[in-house]
């Protein structure tokens, strides 16, 4: 998985659009080998990126879980402390 694409599910408030979008435009960067396509790629590219998005989106609304939502903050400050340990001179 790519790094840079975070879990999305289960958060409170909900993930918004644009972090949804965000995931989706990684996922195509990685599956198509660049981060900028070419001009006769973009159409394709872009509508890759819109459909992952969409499919996403829908995933995400429909998604169930009995564990109680998971503070941004939170989850934020948890990821920085375990960096700081992993990368502590």
């Amino acid at each position: 998985m790519c790094r840079n694409i975070r879990p999305l599910n289960n958060f409170e408030p909900p993930a918004t659009s644009a972090e949804v979008h965000a995931a989706a435009l990684q996922y195509v960067r990685k599956v198509a080998g660049t981060t900028k396509p070419s001009r006769a790629n973009q159409q394709f590219f872009d509508e890759a990126v819109a459909e992952i998005a969409a499919a996403t989106q829908h995933l995400l609304d429909h998604l169930t879980t009995s564990a109680p939502p998971k503070n941004r903050d939170e989850e934020a400050a948890k990821a920085r402390a375990r960096s700081a340990a992993r990368f502590a001179f």
